[in-house]
Formats: C-alpha cells, sequence, structure tokens
C-alpha cells in the first residue's frame, strides 16, 4: 500500500484512510462475485472502485487488467485507488477553504466525485452524505497512521 501511494505521489495515510473508509463491506472475492449477481453496478476491490472510475483510471494510467480484477488482486485494487488519488490531487485547485485540508478534500473526491470536491474546495457544503464520510475518514486517521506505523504524512 505505501508502495502504490508513493509510486502515485498522494500521502499513504490518505490512501489508508480512504481504504479504512471503504472497508464496510466484505472484500473475498466469491462474496464480490455474488454482490456483482445481485447488485451488477456494484463496486469492487478493498477500495469499492465503480466501473466507470476504474475505466477512466485505467485509460489515463494505460493500467493492465480489467474492472473485475480488481475483486481478486487487492494490490491491484489499492494501486488503482492510489493512482484515481493522484488524478483528483491533479484537478484540485491549488488554494481552496481552509475547512478542509487537501487529503480531505481528496477523500471526499474520492467518495463523491471530481465535481463535488471541486465545489467543497470553493467552500459549497456538503450533504449529509459527503459530511458522514468525512467524519468517518477523520476518525480512521489516527488507526491508519498506526497501521502504516506513521509512514504517510497527510498534505496540508
Amino acid at each position: 500500500m505505501v508502495r502504490a501511494a508513493r509510486e502515485a505521489g498522494v500521502s499513504p495515510l490518505l490512501v489508508m484512510g480512504v481504504l479504512h473508509n471503504e472497508a464496510y463491506k466484505p472484500h473475498h472475492p466469491l462474496l464480490e462475485r455474488l454482490w456483482q449477481w445481485w447488485k451488477p453496478k456494484a463496486s469492487f476491490g478493498l477500495a469499492n472502485m465503480h466501473r466507470a472510475t476504474f475505466e477512466r483510471v485505467r485509460h489515463t494510467h494505460r493500467l493492465p487488467g480489467r474492472w473485475q480484477d480488481l475483486r481478486d488482486d487487492p494490490a491491484f485494487a489499492i494501486r488503482t485507488a492510489a493512482l484515481h488519488l493522484k488524478d483528483l490531487d491533479h484537478s484540485l485547485p491549488k488554494g481552496h477553504v481552509r475547512r478542509y485540508t487537501r487529503d480531505e478534500l481528496l477523500a471526499l473526491g474520492y467518495n463523491t466525485g471530481e465535481r463535488n470536491m471541486r465545489a467543497f474546495a470553493r467552500g459549497v457544503p456538503p450533504g449529509p452524505m459527503a459530511r458522514s464520510y468525512l467524519r468517518r475518514y477523520r476518525a480512521h486517521q489516527e488507526r491508519a497512521a498506526e497501521a502504516l506505523g506513521r509512514a504517510g504524512t497527510p498534505h496540508d
């Protein structure tokens, strides 16, 4: 996870915080196959990535593999998530409201999409689901840092 974050140029603590936030459902390949049968547009992998997001990241970074590979390959899922966070970072304005750190905005972007992330950076208040995601992300920061052994530091 640390290697994927560093290769993407994002904070390992950011990636780990997002992974903790996305751990709300089991990530067993068989369970995810069943989940996809029940909900064909479900998200996959440790980082719960939707197909459209995966296809953008795959195309941008010329990744091998398929969306379904996120179920079976945790390292691939983490690498793809880190690259998506990198892409979000490139689209985030340098200046933003002080209410959020850059990593908090990137986590919100991971959850709500790039357009919403840029709106939050300008000061548009997030809705209840995004606020809940942000609360959980903030609550997971200490746990994420412990899991990393303080290997990553957040962006200001």
